[in-house]
């Protein structure tokens, strides 16, 4: 016990911490779950289908202005918006019919109306057909990497780490999807990527976490699961810190120096970051305690041939 002592310092799982963790979880969850059902999300172009514009103007672009000549032109329900600067422009619309590179000059001369010069640094176009399919192949990759992970983690350990590993892996994803529902943040295909990118985090810090957990449960004789488990992520502790501390300081660099474009995408990562350093600490090893994980189910049965013989 004295060794327990020596190598414990923060108490992570004691009851009290454990159900006030749960309680930070399910809130959060139901809260994002909430959004996702009720505000939705600001899909990009990439799943909704449509044009997207990057405009630079020399001066202050009068939105206004802007949505009225689009509107004048044709182009109806267009969504325009400053992108960074007050000469930036970021415009969306839905699909429209005809030939691409008349709908671009078209879109180029309203642009320019009341304009010295307008420079169109981007054009996107993807049809309504395109932007199903990958909404339909976004959802099944995550579900596809849910259902790997507990296979393998499954084979690893044992099914009740393999379900504490799953459940903080769809918390993750739950909790940062809805982060993008509840302040209506861009959610394209690079934010899936981040969202995919945070799965293969978390998992890492999880797995090193239950590994430790492993070897503890050995070590530490007579010792219970909270308490051998809370000696197991102390340990880990100094790693887990730096290496999420390390990974948020270019996650945020990225994010102030990046630009616009790869802006959600880094949200979504230190989002998914920050929660998946917390849902590996708590909500896995919290999982598998409320599933009553022990010592002896990693132990595998021996069968004894004295007994197996003496069987009629």
């Amino acid at each position: 016990m004295r060794l327990l002592k020596e190598k414990t310092s923060i108490d992570f799982l004691s009851a009290t911490r454990r159900k006030a963790a749960l309680a930070i979880s399910v809130l959060l969850v139901v809260v994002s779950i909430a959004s996702i059902a009720t505000r939705g999300l600001e899909f990009g172009i990439d799943f909704t289908g449509g044009i997207l514009l990057e405009v630079g103007f020399e001066t202050s672009a009068d939105l206004e202005a802007i949505r009225g000549n689009l509107a004048a032109a044709g182009f109806e329900d267009a969504q325009v918006m400053y992108f960074g600067a007050d000469n930036d422009v970021l415009v969306r619309l839905p699909p429209q019919d005809g030939n691409a590179t008349e709908i671009r000059e078209t879109l180029q001369d309203t642009l320019a109306i009341g304009q010295d010069s307008v420079d169109l640094r981007r054009v996107e176009s993807v049809s309504p057909q395109v932007g199903k399919e990958l909404t339909e192949q976004g959802g099944l990759a995550m579900i596809f990497a849910l259902m790997m992970i507990f296979g393998y983690v499954m084979f690893r350990f044992q099914w009740k780490f393999a379900a504490g590993a799953v459940a903080a892996l769809v918390h993750d994803v739950i909790i940062t999807v809805g982060f993008f529902s509840i302040f209506s943040l861009p959610f394209d295909l690079t934010v899936v990527a981040a969202v995919l990118a945070v799965i293969g985090y978390s998992l890492n810090d999880t797995v090193v976490a239950f590994d430790r957990i492993r070897e503890n449960f050995f070590k530490l004789r007579g010792v219970e699961a909270f308490e051998s488990m809370n000696v197991s992520i102390n340990e880990m502790l100094a790693r887990t810190l730096i290496t999420g501390l390390t990974t948020l300081l270019v996650l945020t660099a990225l994010l102030v120096l990046g630009g616009e474009s790869i802006g959600p995408f880094s949200i979504a990562l230190i989002v998914g970051i920050i929660i998946g350093t917390y849902s590996s600490i708590y909500t896995a090893s919290a999982t598998a305690l409320l599933l009553d994980v022990n010592p002896q189910d990693l132990i595998e049965p021996v069968k004894d041939p004295e007994l197996i013989d003496d069987l009629p």
